[in-house]
């Protein structure tokens, strides 16, 4: 079933408000590497990435 442009507006709007953006530029080809690993620990490359940086960020503490 198509998803609607309401639908569409309102995944928007609550990710708008319950999320913050932030561009990553990699080499080419290091989004495939990192993608890969990702799955490979059962994760989404975006968790993968999320999970990293909260990791370093408790171990600076």
């Amino acid at each position: 079933m198509p998803v609607t442009k309401a639908q569409q507006r309102a995944v928007g709007k609550y990710e708008k408000e319950n999320y913050d953006k932030v561009l990553l530029r990699l080499p080419k080809g290091n989004r495939e590497k990192i993608k890969t690993h990702a799955q490979q620990k059962g994760m989404s490359l975006n968790a993968y990435i999320v999970d990293l940086i909260e990791k370093d960020m408790r171990n600076e503490e």
